[in-house]
């Protein structure tokens, strides 16, 4: 039998595992661990201890979730880091919850500046704009700093190369991780900012030196760069990560404590400050470092893979002490750490604050990653390469040593993992945090504000807005993944013909098969700021065009293919460039209507046809279309024309006479039925092939309706007989043109009449 722990924690839909009343001694409650014990002991339990850990967590019980997945590893279960991705978001929600941390789905207003990076917030050097459209530097994607776009957490495109080490899969898109530059937006960058794309140039010369491992040389160049510019923070990160390859982790430390004394709310730089003590052996202190980043980016991605393999080594069997058993979070036992070469910081009382780790417990408590410290280069390279020995580490203690939820806390918990909240935090030069509202300014603010400010007029270039295809204004701009830019409807109507960029030549099947065209929104966001005149007059040319394309009457676009009747439906499937651009703009324009008509070899096509309805569109990956349409109103051609490939033509609609006298009404009704008979009768005699395949395509035929004259075109079951009998077209448009329903009815009967002698031969 199982323990009654593991049976309870399990996912059978039980009244505790959906949230309901707890024992005190339930399992989740505090003090579970003898039970996890006795069920880890069983064969085969380990994947419920799992499962518990993960519903623990998810309720706010997070020591309890700790005791679940140590005791699952002790049963030997195969536990990679990913699998603590729930338990990582649950400690960073409450975390954020603790010490009163804000994360914002965007920067705040302003606070970005022109030309900014969404992702680092730095200069937009070499931008590249993402499926969902917003952009960002290279530098970010490159090192996959980010898993989801900042603004509308769309899924970011992986990276070529594995970043931060680490191996990962091959790329979805080739075009999309080659990370092309976008050409309209890095023209901008070079034009409006020489400068700042210079020292960007700059920096990225010295991030492929440290992708490389050439530290030396990536320090020598850092620091010339830092004397020509000693205010640029990315230089200082990129000095930190110099001397952090060289071991030299107090010179790093001192250099990204000085960009968080500027900017204390930048995710990276606590990322980047976590991986120097990850790497000089703090755990604990990088642990806190990673949830700090977290709490401040909720998808700042190589943080949270940190989070996973540490907390993955800290519960693993040989670091975690048998039975996890006492009731308190300040009571856990010490986690130790593998060996790595560097005492551990809760062993040695004066190390932390000399390395700028911590500054009195009373600021600690507000704010868990301090911000200056001041150790000598020797007293720091004393510390470093002192003996290995074995040291114990507190780092889940500290980590997790959190009060257990309120009920409020947890429903908020249970009902999204990671809250995205209306607010940001930044911190004091106290190192304190404080919460900002967004709409107000911060130093941070300033500095981008100063760096990527206005641009004079004299720079401001319609032509540098224009688009390559219809040489006007961009309206609606995407940018494809080879990085040119176009207007959409312009992008479209090339890829009609061909899936390849109009510009480059590069295959776009890929970006064609997804048919997002995400605007690009820095691009729109320049053109409302600059060129707001230039615009008002390119939106009123498009309102002129659409309103063009929305008559119902005038220069309708004509579908030249078959017959069409009322009510009936009609399936099509468009491959021409022509019908692809007269389907889109139907559905564009918002009437989703066009005509239908036969050819015609004097006039092109015919002089009636009728009005299709479209229901819906499905999008092959090659650009062709299957459209769902039926039929509506019968029409009669007046004008033809032409407009982009496909036919036009202005027309009037068709409605049934209506007769009012009485004796005619009841002659029309007994031919009605008597027509309605035939037709049923013949329609049962068919043979079973003929008739599956006629309700397959057209389906059931319609009741007989009892006010033969309620609608123009009179009715349904005369059309749907009509499509489904073998009649020549010229026959059938003869009907069709008709606007007598007694008429009507003899034409159906004489074909009825014929085809039935036929079915007795």
């Amino acid at each position: 039998m199982s323990s009654p722990a593991v049976a309870r924690a399990s996912p059978g839909g039980n009244r505790e595992a959906a949230g309901g009343p707890r024992s005190r001694n339930g399992p989740w409650e505090v003090g579970g661990g003898e039970r996890l014990e006795r069920a880890s002991a069983e064969p085969g339990r380990w994947e419920l201890l799992l499962r518990r850990g993960e519903l623990l967590a998810l309720g706010g019980h997070l020591k309890g979730a700790l005791e679940a997945f140590a005791a699952a590893l002790r049963r030997g279960a195969p536990v990679r880091p990913e699998r603590l991705r729930t338990l990582v978001d649950c400690l960073v929600f409450s975390y954020r919850l603790r010490h009163g941390l804000r994360w914002s789905a965007a920067p705040a207003a302003g606070a970005a500046g022109l030309l900014s990076c969404l992702g680092c917030r730095g200069f937009l050097s070499e931008p590249v704009t993402v499926p969902c459209g917003h952009s960002y530097c290279r530098r970010c994607l490159r090192r996959e700093l980010r898993a989801r776009c900042r603004l509308c957490r769309d899924r970011l495109p992986p990276a070529a190369a594995a970043s931060e080490g680490t191996p990962r899969p091959p790329p979805l898109a080739a075009a999309i991780a080659d990370f092309r530059t976008s050409v309209v937006l890095n023209h901008l960058a070079e034009k409006w900012f020489p400068g700042q794309r210079e020292r960007a140039r700059a920096a990225g010369r010295l991030g492929e030196l440290l992708h490389e491992g050439r530290y030396r040389e990536a320090l020598a160049a850092a620091c010339d760069a830092l004397r020509a510019e000693p205010s640029d923070l990315t230089l200082k990160i990129y000095r930190a990560e110099s001397y952090a390859g060289l071991q030299e982790f107090k010179a790093a430390l001192e250099d990204l404590n000085a960009v968080l004394f500027q900017l204390p709310n930048w995710p990276e730089v606590y990322f980047r400050k976590g991986k120097v003590l990850q790497d000089a052996g703090y755990l604990g202190d990088a642990l806190q470092l990673f949830l700090q980043c977290l709490a401040l980016d909720e998808d700042f991605a190589p943080a949270k893979l940190q989070v996973e393999k540490i907390l993955c080594d800290l519960l693993s069997p040989e670091n975690v002490k048998e039975g996890l058993k006492e009731s308190s979070w300040s009571s856990l036992p010490c986690i130790k750490n593998k060996p790595l070469g560097f005492p551990s910081v809760m062993e040695q009382p004066h190390a932390p604050a000399e390395l700028g780790l911590k500054q009195t417990e009373e600021q600690a408590e507000d704010a868990p990653e301090p911000v200056k410290g001041s150790l000598n280069r020797a007293q720091s390279a004393q510390a470093i390469n002192a003996a290995a020995v074995p040291a114990r580490e507190d780092g889940l203690k500290r980590v997790c040593s959190e009060p257990l939820l309120s009920a409020q806390g947890k429903g908020v918990l249970l009902k999204r993992k990671l809250s995205l909240l209306e607010q940001d935090v930044i911190m004091n030069e106290d190192g304190r945090n404080k919460l900002k509202k967004q709409g107000e300014s911060s130093s941070e603010d300033c500095m981008f504000s100063i760096a990527y400010g206005d641009i004079p007029e004299e720079l401001i270039d319609v032509s540098d807005f224009e688009c390559s295809l219809c040489m006007r204004l961009f309206f609606e701009p995407v940018t494809t993944p080879c990085g040119h830019s176009f207007c959409k409807n312009c992008l479209e109507r090339c890829l009609d013909h061909a899936p390849y960029c109009p510009l480059c030549k590069e295959s776009l099947k890929e970006y064609l098969a997804d048919r997002r065209y995400c605007v690009t929104q820095l691009l729109e966001e320049l053109i409302v700021k600059y060129l707001p005149d230039e615009l008002s007059e390119r939106k009123k040319i498009y309102d002129e065009e659409t309103a063009e394309l929305s008559h119902l009457t005038k220069n309708v676009p004509i579908f030249v293919c078959t017959m069409a009747y009322p009510t009936v439906p009609c399936p099509l499937h468009v491959f021409e460039p022509r019908y692809r651009l007269m389907i889109r703009r139907s559905i564009q324009t918002g009437t989703k209507q066009f005509g239908m008509c036969v050819s015609d070899t004097q006039n092109s096509f015919a002089d009636y046809g009728c009005m299709l309805q479209i229901r819906n569109v499905h999008f092959l990956p090659d650009g062709r279309s299957v459209v769902d349409t039926v039929g509506g109103k019968r029409f009669r051609v007046l004008k033809r024309g032409m407009k982009d490939g496909y036919c036009t033509a202005d027309i009037e609609y068709l409605e049934d006479v209506k007769i009012e006298n009485g004796e005619e009404i009841r002659s029309l009704t007994e031919l009605h039925n008597s027509v309605y008979s035939q037709a049923c009768s013949w329609f049962q005699n068919l043979r079973d092939r003929f008739r599956s395949q006629i309700l397959q395509h057209f389906g059931s035929m319609p009741e007989r309706e009892e006010n033969l004259q309620a609608t123009p075109n009179g009715p349904a079951w005369c059309w749907w007989l009509l499509a489904v009998l073998p009649v020549d077209p010229r026959y059938q448009l003869s009907v069709l043109s008709m606007k007598s329903l007694e008429e009507r009815l003899t034409k159906i009967q004489h074909i009825l009449t014929y085809f039935s002698r036929d079915q007795s031969k």
